[in-house]
């Protein structure tokens, strides 16, 4: 079959393209930006990809005529702006505006559990959006889901970052609330089992895993298969904001998909009975196989995915491709060559930069502007990055984005998505001597990014001449 796969670059889209060419169909990604698409070349090279942005779409728009069946996986709960609900509505109506156009059969979307007369507005613009495919000429199935846990989801991610840095929680009372957690690999089986079925067209289905849990269970589940010792206390004095900026602060999350979480968080989402599961013969994974699978993946460093990856884990919403190329008028440098006796082990090293490998050189000085950004609302170092040694452009890297990542060309451009008064660059790149070349480059804005770029010129010195030592000789 012919696909079309829309949000291809997020944490469902990247797993679930796996999954269709594993199935021999062929597939059309549709993404904002086709540089950002985090695949392994080989990769690409099986698929086409388009550029379209449902929410800005361009005069005389088009997609390809001859599609079987399209996937919409396009959500905005993360978004910085107040008005994702009126922006995910938007970009629903433009996507039935151009499928309506071609000889689509089927669009199946992934929605969120919606069964309580009281919905959180993320969980009310899921309905809506549901509604508003609904008015497609195409047949539509619709899967609900609450909770996903795999490696790299953010709800997994929340789980192990509370209960692997916080012995003891003093919890809202959100945490009993009744939840119906799923295996990434179950939603996985459920998007491709419903694929050209007809007698799933015009139906939506809620999808759960084996066991309905609260959320206090399902953190006392994780720590006791980690073997960690737990204390939770609740109390019903935590506001939602004081529990956003608690999740902010302890966990990978950015605050925004907080509060979205947390006004989420109060509404019990349960899976209601249906046949889909013994009509497509899924065999339903429990919540603590769900995360041994997970582990596995993390410990054999093959994450597919991970919601950290996805341009709403960040400060910007805008097209990268423009940063693409570093400027140099205006700009302030920090530039640093070394030549190294092993360029391939220099390169693995420079492949490897972050995350849980660090910077090689003054590592709590890097830890430190971490926290101070994230005290000031940035990312700081929560992110973390989805794999030790493979990186994609587009993929984010602790507080960083990467722009290139071009192993054959030994070129890695990094754009900060820390909070500065300006915009920042980190580029590393081998030449055919042997010599490494490293540069920080600083775009200020106004005099306080003058003042900024001055007063951090002695760490600079420091740090960067240490980590250009350690990438060429280890």
């Amino acid at each position: 079959m012919k696909v079309l796969l829309t949000g291809a670059n997020g944490y469902i889209g990247i797993r679930l393209l796996y999954e269709l060419l594993k199935q021999d169909h062929e597939v059309i990604c549709a993404v904002r930006s086709a540089a950002r698409l985090s695949v392994p070349q080989e990769i690409k090279d099986q698929i086409k990809i388009i550029e379209i942005d449902f929410l800005n779409l361009k005069p005389h728009q088009e997609l390809p005529q001859n599609i079987d069946v399209a996937y919409y996986l396009i959500h905005s709960m993360s978004s910085s702006t107040e008005s994702f609900d009126t922006m995910e509505a938007e970009s629903a109506m433009n996507f039935v505006q151009l499928i309506n156009s071609t000889s689509c059969k089927q669009i199946i979307y992934l929605s969120g559990i919606v069964n309580e007369d009281k919905l959180s507005k993320h969980l009310l613009s899921r309905k809506r959006v549901e509604d508003l495919l609904y008015t497609a000429t195409a047949a539509v199935t619709v899967l609900r889901a609450g909770i996903i846990v795999g490696s790299g989801s953010s709800s997994f991610e929340i789980v192990r970052d509370l209960c692997e840095k916080l012995p003891l929680m003093i919890t809202p009372k959100w945490v009993n609330t009744k939840t119906h957690p799923i295996a990434i690999r179950n939603v996985m089986s459920y998007l491709t089992g419903v694929l050209g079925r007809k007698d799933c067209y015009n139906n939506s289905y809620d999808i759960g895993g084996k066991d309905v849990l609260t959320y206090k269970e399902m953190m006392t589940r994780y720590a006791k298969m980690r073997k960690i010792k737990l204390y939770i206390i609740t109390v019903p004095i935590m506001t939602p904001k004081l529990s956003s900026y608690w999740l902010y602060f302890v966990t990978s999350t950015s605050y925004k998909l907080a509060q979205n979480l947390v006004n989420s968080m109060a509404i019990e989402v349960v899976a209601q009975p249906n046949d889909l599961r013994e009509k497509l013969g899924i065999q339903l994974y429990s919540y603590e196989e769900a995360l041994d699978m997970a582990f596995a993946k993390i410990e054999q460093n093959q994450v597919a995915s991970s919601w950290k990856d996805s341009m709403v884990s960040g400060r910007f919403k805008l097209n990268l491709n423009k940063y693409k190329q570093v400027p140099s008028y205006g700009c302030l440098k920090d530039a640093q060559q070394l030549k190294t006796d092993d360029p391939d082990a220099a390169l693995e090293r420079i492949w490897s930069i972050g995350g849980k490998n660090g910077y090689y050189y003054a590592t709590f000085l890097w830890k430190t502007r971490g926290y101070v950004d994230k005290l000031m609302g940035g990312v700081g170092l929560r992110r973390g990055r989805t794999n030790a040694n493979t990186i994609y452009a587009g993929d984010s890297l602790d507080f960083w984005r990467v722009l290139v990542a071009d192993k054959k060309e030994k070129r890695l451009l990094l754009f900060a998505e820390m909070r500065v008064p300006g915009e920042a660059w980190l580029e590393f790149e081998i030449d055919e001597d042997d010599i490494i070349h490293q540069t920080a480059t600083f775009r200020p804005r106004g005099i306080w990014g003058r003042l900024y770029w001055y007063s951090m010129l002695p760490f600079h010195y420091f740090i960067f001449a240490g980590m250009i030592r350690r990438i060429a000789k280890g």
